[in-house]
């Protein structure tokens, strides 16, 4: 025992505080990972779906909550002191009025999401609603700790969320079974946010309270934050309009199959954006000190591309026990197309470490690119979903021209920059 704690102390002081914070993200996205699956074991493929489409909406409103992270992490490393305050001040009241507007509309038309996405209750998406507010001030908070590189306390705001959401959830199952499943999931995901909030940044308030703060460009600030929103929607557009898709045009027992299959295909961008979340704070700040950016991009693609080809890889060779150990023999009959989605989600991984380098710097290109191929996998998934397989084509080739594009960018602002 005094040899393991000894063990045990050590490991801190050897990693750095950018692995440390990779480690923590990865034990959060296995909390993630363990909530849906139970979530599936639980609930079955029926079931399953209305849970999955409520998650799905909640990454699809996450576009925006992003927006208010990345946003508030490249202005931490920009701004100090008033100039800080001021830029605070300013992204928490838009992150008020977004919330407050987005819940409403949610609450206001609940009834109508019910009848779109065939769920059993239509009183998920009312509960649903009353969270979003919170949820984007929890997102300002993020990008807070993201841009002045706290990593400790923005790798907690992740885990209170996490565990609250796994353990509340799954407690409420199994206490209230009475209950509609898509109702606890709702009320979970709500009380999750409370938790996530904390540590809360003081600068906050204190921001919110300034009267005499600096001037600062809010052109350039509402520009930055339209164009990561419209990059930001391009993604969701990307990473989940096929389990929208799929949830309106296929059966119930279906689409939980296949919501079976996003799950575990999305474990390498799940993985990625712990990269993205290191690579934008450290690419702004490279910039500012006119260092070469160049080297720390290549790392995170060459993690990213190894980790996705084991992943792949594996999920190939072994696609029956994966599924089988993930969600249960209900499951099984959607294992063959396990590879193909996981190489979908790799090559779209991929190609997203190059669009937010690029929008770190400015260049706007690669959004653009991401646009239309967003619009495009839509497009194709509408003409072409006579069977699941066919849906899970179009996005790899959605994804191989994505990807194509942002490589012959990169390859082009390489080459006139040298």
């Amino acid at each position: 025992m005094k040899i393991a704690s000894n063990l045990i102390a050590k490991i801190p002081k050897k990693l750095s505080p950018e692995q440390l914070f990779m480690v923590t993200i990865l034990l959060v996205n296995g909390g993630n990972y363990l909530y849906n699956l139970l979530l599936g074991r639980l609930l079955g493929p029926e079931e399953f779906s209305d849970a999955a489409i409520l998650i799905t909406l909640l990454l699809i409103l996450s576009f925006v909550g992003m927006t208010f992270q990345i946003v508030t992490a490249k202005y931490a490393v920009l701004f100090e002191e008033n100039k800080l305050l001021a830029f605070i001040k300013l992204i928490s009241k838009y992150a008020a009025i977004l919330g407050i507007a987005f819940g409403i509309a949610i609450v206001v038309f609940y009834q109508e999401l019910q009848a779109v996405f065939h769920t059993q209750t239509a009183s998920m998406f009312y509960i649903f609603g009353f969270g979003i507010p919170l949820y984007f001030m929890m997102s300002v908070n993020r990008g807070l700790y993201q841009g002045q590189n706290v990593l400790n306390k923005l790798a907690t705001t992740y885990q209170t969320e996490m565990a609250s959401r796994l353990l509340l959830t799954m407690a409420a199952l199994f206490i209230f079974p009475a209950v509609p499943s898509s109702i606890i999931v709702a009320l979970g995901i709500v009380f999750s946010f409370v938790f996530g909030v904390f540590p809360f940044q003081k600068v906050i308030f204190k921001g919110l309270k300034a009267v005499n703060v600096a001037e600062i460009d809010t052109r350039s600030i509402t520009t930055f934050f339209a164009l990561t929103a419209f990059y930001e929607l391009t993604q969701i557009i990307i990473n989940n309009s096929d389990i929208i898709l799929v949830k309106h045009f296929f059966n119930n027992h279906d689409a939980g199959l296949y919501a079976s299959l996003a799950l575990i295909g999305r474990v390498v961008y799940f993985v990625a954006w712990m990269f993205v979340m290191l690579l934008l704070p450290k690419v702004i700040q490279m910039k500012k000190d006119n260092q070469d950016t160049l080297p720390i991009l290549l790392k995170y693609v060459g993690y990213i591309a190894v980790l996705s080809s084991l992943i792949v890889g594996f999920t190939a060779l072994f696609p029956e026990f994966v599924v089988s150990v993930m969600f249960g023999e209900e499951y099984v009959s959607i294992s063959f197309l396990l590879w193909k989605y996981a190489l979908a989600t790799s090559l779209f991984a991929i190609a997203n470490i190059f669009a937010y380098y690029y929008l770190s710097l400015n260049h706007y290109f690669p959004v653009v690119v991401s646009a239309v191929l967003g619009m495009t996998q839509i497009g194709l998934i509408v003409l072409h979903h006579e069977t699941l397989e066919q849906v899970v084509y179009m996005q790899i080739i959605a994804m191989v021209i994505l990807l194509v594009f942002q490589l012959c960018f990169f390859f082009y602002k390489n080459k006139k920059s040298n």
